[in-house]
């Protein structure tokens, strides 16, 4: 009888220990996310900035007809 209650014990507490990893993992790729998201943001923003000063320079530059 010890036997199957320790069994069961292992089991159950592998079982819970399944699904913390599980749970940690989820935490794990949704920060990742959120750094790409933000990396994603800044490159936007600079490339953003950059790009629109050397579109207007070169609008400033072309003469109508």
């Amino acid at each position: 009888m010890r036997k199957i209650a320790t069994t069961a014990l292992v089991k159950t507490a592998a079982f819970l220990n399944a699904k913390n990893e599980k749970g940690v993992t989820a935490i794990e790729y949704g920060m990742l996310a959120a750094l790409i998201v933000l990396a994603i943001i800044g490159v936007v923003a600079t490339v953003g900035t950059n790009l629109s000063g050397a579109f207007s320079a070169v609008g400033n530059q072309v003469k109508a007809p």
